[in-house]
């Protein structure tokens, strides 16, 4: 027995050393990226023997870091003076706000903080150091592992460093809510803004208001599909859910624990159907109205009445006693006025107020309520549409219909947080493959995310001193479940995580590449935390060119040195892509990564139809959106087609109110019979076909005339065709056509986004 224990001992040994000499370290990728990262020759070792110094003031990170140990491999370092640690975490006045230093050398890991952020963000860092394999549910039977030995100095770009998650569309229990404020604190986001009521649904227990829980926070059905289906379809099951009062404190404490403060919003004037079926009398008319069953803005809005101050200010007091943080949400946006517009009490309100109009009722109403949340010393939040009639005194805007409103109210001086649809919606589509999961709309790819830069080109040095920092947005109305809320969360999240903390790219084109390695590096971290992200890094993209009259199509994936195989027209032989692709007719390209001598990424399809409008020029009167404009003008004469079924991919173009002149300059005189194109008609996101089109040509520089034609529209779903046959005879010679395109106009009264300009997106323009 005793040689058995001896062989025993020395068999343990011998694996734990095996398993040492084989582990390869090199350098790790850490996200966000730290400012100021040198690594150098040689290893720590984490054994058993490790041990730990805190400071007192910064309990809260050496607690996180000796729990993570504990709970992922069943030991953690024993708590010993300074003089005796291995780990030391010290305050030093001299770092910055939320920064740290980190030395690691093979005998000691020795970190500096000026305050208990940065060290718990130290802790985040090293962290990512530690082997993957950590994260896992399951525990890890190592007994030591080793960590490279570097320097790092670190403090993040801004000090507002957020993500949001909508649990109004769909309920995520506090399980889940407490995963994602994990994930945040991870990439060191320090700011979790949970929407926690809407017209669907009202998710947070009001003790003096019962009802709000018994009633507004279920719905008798669910929209299926989407908004735009036509006819709209519903699930005909009961749907619902919230947050107790100890669900609340427990998630708070959770976030403490990882250094994430909470913003509560509790939606005002708008969007707030859920409440008012709860209780009538909070509304305009005092009819009984349905908890919302599909997406969308309604009318049904608070009154700015007694009755409904007392109301708000009631929740408003039992929601900040439970969040502890400076803020408070109050939403403010998507507001319609007709309710007040028809309302006696409110028109005579307007009156009594001198105000002018319903926008200023609406500004009246959120500095009522901002004076409330002040006197409890907090700060309230609101969408850029709280500055429409006056902005509240002491508000901090939250611009999210594009950076105007953070522009606005920064030159006025007020604090903003930048969260544009165009960057930071990350709801929208992420990829243009066919089977991504049903969105609500719009193309926002990680690239574009990484390339955002939160301060606002408009605003000065000290304006841009009022950016506080940016937030990726999650609203769910598409979002049934957790895994499919990290499939899209992720890895955008990565992306702005690195925006916000690192700051934005100077040169994306430099790094992107970079980032896109450091999160293929990140991906078995996420594989063993269990998080559904998605996979896009292996994609291939492709792209027209013209070169000396000649059109060629070029491939290129984001990850350097990948190499990428294509088939044309369906050919089975596989070609190691070196050049671009010559195109002389209609052309089928499937290209994909090679992984491995057997295994290949998603295959990329492009077909190009190659009509008289390729090899041509184009020009527009206006550019697209920024939000809308990836393909760039050219993507309207490059024979590609958009998808068949949403509008933000980088074929389809969009434009906001504006009206169209398209040239398209033929080059070489061509006789021309006809003219294609199509445009998205969605109505429930703004997005209308136009209701007519013209066609204008000039032959050699001669002044435009309009040109005869035959129109034809065919409409087939969310797709407005229209097929324009020219009627001269024998034949049509131009130089350049010219396709007018006006905007719908204004959006009318009963429908989604109504007073507001309408969208046009178009797709290919095919000239045969």
């Amino acid at each position: 027995m005793k040689y058995f224990f001896w062989i025993c001992l020395l068999s343990i040994l011998s694996i734990s050393c095996s398993q040492l000499d084989n582990d390869t370290i090199s350098k790790r990728s850490i996200i966000p990226e730290p400012q100021e990262l040198q690594y150098h020759d040689g290893v720590f070792v984490f054994d058993g023997s490790t041990t730990i110094f805190t400071e007192s003031e910064f309990k809260i990170a050496s607690h996180f870091l000796r729990k993570y140990i504990e709970e992922n491999v069943g030991w953690s370092p024993k708590e010993v003076t300074k003089d005796q640690a291995t780990i030391v975490i010290e305050k030093s006045d001299g770092v910055p706000n939320e920064g740290y230093e980190m030395t690691i050398s093979e005998e000691k890991i020795h970190i500096k903080a000026s305050d208990p952020s940065g060290a718990f963000y130290a802790m985040q860092t090293l962290r990512q150091l530690l082997p993957d394999y950590l994260e896992a549910t399951t525990r890890s039977d190592l007994m030591l592992f080793k960590i490279p030995t570097l320097s790092i100095k670190d403090a993040p770009a801004f000090r507002y460093r957020g993500m949001h998650l909508d649990v109004g569309r769909h309920f995520f229990d506090k399980e889940f809510i407490k995963e994602y404020i994990s994930y945040l604190s991870m990439l060191k986001m320090n700011y979790f803004h949970w929407h926690l009521t809407e017209d669907q649904g009202w998710r947070i227990e009001i003790l003096q208001y019962p009802n709000l829980i018994k009633h507004g926070a279920y719905r008798e059905e669910t929209l299926m599909g989407h908004y735009n289906d036509t006819p709209q379809q519903f699930d005909g099951k009961r749907y619902g859910g919230y947050y107790t009062q100890e669900d609340i404190k427990e998630v708070v404490a959770f976030a403490k624990a990882h250094n994430v403060t909470i913003i509560p919003e509790i939606e005002m004037p708008g969007h707030a159907q859920a409440a008012i079926s709860a209780y009538p009398e909070l509304g305009c008319t005092g009819e009984q109205v349905p908890v919302a069953t599909k997406w969308g803005v309604f009318e049904n809005v608070y009154c700015p009445k007694e009755e409904t101050f007392t109301f708000l200010k009631n929740v408003l007091s039992e929601v900040m006693e439970l969040f502890p943080g400076e803020y408070i949400h109050i939403g403010g946006d998507e507001a319609p006025k007709s309710h007040w517009k028809n309302c006696d009490d409110c028109q005579q309100l307007i009156k009594e107020l001198g105000l002018k109009d319903e926008h200023e009722l609406q500004s009246y109403f959120i500095k009522e309520i901002e004076t409330f949340v002040n006197s409890k010393g907090k700060k309230i939040i609101g969408w850029d549409e709280i500055l429409e009639g006056g902005l509240a005194p002491n508000a901090t805007v939250m611009s999210w219909r594009g950076t105007q409103g953070a522009v606005s109210a920064a030159k006025e001086g007020h604090d903003v947080i930048l969260t544009p649809t165009s960057h930071s919606y990350f709801d929208y589509y992420q990829a243009d493959h066919s089977d991504e999961p049903l969105a609500i709309g719009g193309f926002l790819p990680l690239k574009k995310v990484y390339g955002f830069n939160p301060i606002p080109k408009e605003l000065t040095n000290e304006e841009s001193r009022f950016v506080l920092g940016a937030q990726g947005n999650v609203w769910t109305e598409y979002m049934p479940t957790e895994e499919q809320v990290e499939y899209m969360a992720f890895p955008r999240m990565l992306a702005m995580s690195e925006v916000v903390w690192s700051g934005p790219t100077e040169d994306i084109e430099k790094d992107y590449p970079g980032f896109l390695s450091r999160v293929e590096e990140f991906l078995p971290r996420m594989d063993a935390l269990g998080i559904n992200y998605a996979n896009h890094l292996y994609d291939v993209t492709g792209e027209v060119i013209k070169r000396n009259d000649s059109i060629f199509y070029t491939l290129k994936t984001s990850l350097p040195k990948k190499q990428i195989g294509y088939s044309l027209n369906s050919e089975k032989e596989t070609i190691r892509y070196s050049q671009p692709i010559p195109i002389t007719e209609n052309t089928e390209i499937k290209a994909s990564v090679i992984l491995s001598d057997t295994a290949h990424a998603r295959v990329h399809t492009t077909r190009i139809r190659y009509h008289k409008g390729v090899e041509s020029t184009i020009s527009l009167n206006v550019p697209p959106h920024a939000a809308y404009s990836a393909g760039d003008k050219e993507a309207l004469i490059n024979g590609i087609s958009g998808s068949n079924t949403r509008y933000g991919d980088k074929e389809w173009l969009g434009f906001w109110g504006d009206d169209l002149e398209i040239s398209i300059d033929l080059k070489h005189t061509k006789e021309v019979s006809k003219v294609y194109t199509r445009f998205f008609h969605a109505p429930g996101q703004w997005i209308y076909s136009p209701k007519e089109i013209e066609l204008w040509a000039t032959n050699d520089g001669n002044t435009p005339v309009k040109v005869p034609f035959q129109s034809q529209l065919t409409e087939k779903g969310n797709l407005y065709f229209y097929e324009l046959t020219l009627l001269e005879k024998p034949s049509n010679y131009y130089g350049t056509l010219i396709l007018k395109v006006p905007n719908f106009g204004m959006i009318p009264k009963g429908k989604q986004g109504e007073g507001n300009k309408a969208w046009t997106f178009i797709d290919e323009i095919i000239v045969e």
